[in-house]
């Protein structure tokens, strides 16, 4: 979308346009729909984008779960844009800490920035890209105390606000086909210039959660999230918005609620020992965190092998910081034995998880030959002692709220 779309788009016939067009992603559908347009006489440019945003509000709705009704977006904005509930977090860290004037500096489609002045905090949205500002004034423009300035956010004087959030853009400039950028150099603004300002003014980070672990600087606050099992973000902060004694984080969103397992360090690992009667994965960012250690020994648990993300123990626990299974055998990691031994089993559906072993599971489940049988199994490929190895579980009920 370009600045000419953006400004047919915005216009009281182009929004009324988009609030009663459903969204469709089925081709005919799409089709009858923008021959419906176009013969009600409307430009075919307008249709375009009207469409777009239809998809893009609909595809938004796991995000911003009804929000999504009333917003605009980009392809690449969306695709970047913090989930609601995480950027509801986020708000939350600056208004415990008592800053009431906040700069969301790179603030994108204003994802953040609506979590912040949903929370009454005066905010201060940022963006360089002309379309991603105009995008983010929309999207804040129930809110009297948010505003949206286009500018550089390297460029910020820090001294109009009391704190500041910022994520650098990791990918090329544009809407759509964008590409990450490796080297924090070449981030906007750079993680120089990020750090920088983190000793002179309370600050927030948003980072990949790959990011590496050597660029954390000593005095911040490393929280990895991960929302329904997947690993979304590490946040960095600073100065009061960091919590006392804690460096390391790991902060679990799903259908239990929000769990967090903190610790001042990484966590040093248990013992590996022998295999228990039930396995445990524990949650991404877990893992990313360093925290796996911590979680075992909340439950007695045991490493299943050196540097292997799994635990190991002997008695059921039911825990957001982890996918829990029970053992029913161990076996060779050898096709025709495990497509015997599930055919046995009356198994027609199996999941595959595999650490510490070079297998595509797509292309290990076909080579299984599953016989549509009844039951449901889960095969986790990795190293047991050494040895290449199969453990057949079946999952336990996950930790609900």
């Amino acid at each position: 979308m370009d600045a000419t779309e953006l400004a047919q788009l915005l216009t009281p016939d182009g929004m009324a346009l988009l609030d009663r067009t459903p969204a469709v992603s089925d081709g005919g559908e799409i089709v009858r729909v923008v021959a419906r347009l176009r013969r009600e006489g409307h430009d075919p440019a307008l249709v375009a984008a009207v469409l777009t945003q239809a998809k893009l509000r609909q595809k938004a709705r796991g995000k911003f779960g009804d929000f999504a009704s009333r917003m605009l977006f980009t392809e690449a904005g969306l695709e970047q844009a913090t989930r609601l509930a995480v950027a509801a977090q986020h708000a939350g860290r600056f208004a415990a800490a008592g800053l009431r004037r906040v700069a969301d500096l790179g603030c994108g489609i204003g994802g953040d920035a609506m979590a912040m002045a949903a929370l009454d905090l005066a905010v201060t949205a940022v963006d360089r890209d002309e379309v991603t500002a105009a995008v983010a004034t929309h999207n804040l423009a129930l809110w009297p105390d948010a505003r949206v300035e286009l500018g550089d956010a390297a460029a910020f004087d820090l001294s109009r606000v009391d704190g500041v959030w910022m994520d650098p853009a990791r990918r090329t400039s544009g809407h759509s086909d964008t590409r990450r950028l490796a080297d924090p150099d070449d981030w906007s603004p750079s993680l120089d210039t990020v750090f920088a300002a983190a000793t002179r003014t309370p600050t927030g980070v948003k980072l990949g959660p790959g990011v590496d672990r050597d660029l954390i600087p000593d005095t911040a606050e490393a929280q990895w999230t991960s929302v329904d099992r997947e690993v979304v973000e590490l946040a960095l902060w600073f100065g009061p918005l960091a919590r006392p004694g804690i460096r390391r984080a790991a902060t679990v969103i799903g259908s239990h609620g929000i769990a967090e397992l903190t610790s001042d360090a990484d966590s040093e690992d248990v013992e590996v020992g022998s295999i228990g009667d039930y396995l445990y994965e524990p949650d991404g960012a877990v893992i990313r965190a360093r925290l796996i250690g911590d979680l075992a020994r909340s439950f007695d648990g045991r490493m299943l092998s050196d540097g292997i993300a799994y635990v190991t123990a002997d008695r059921p626990v039911t825990t957001p910081f982890a996918q829990g299974f029970r053992v029913l055998d161990t076996l060779p990691l050898d096709v025709k034995q495990l497509s015997a031994r599930l055919a046995a089993d009356g198994v027609g559906t199996v999941e595959i998880k595999k650490r510490g072993v070079d297998v595509d599971p797509a292309q290990f489940r076909k080579r299984l030959r599953l016989r549509g049988g009844s039951r449901q199994a889960t095969l986790v490929l990795t190293r047991l002692e050494g040895r290449h190895t199969a453990v057949l579980c079946e999952r336990l009920p996950q930790a609900a709220g």
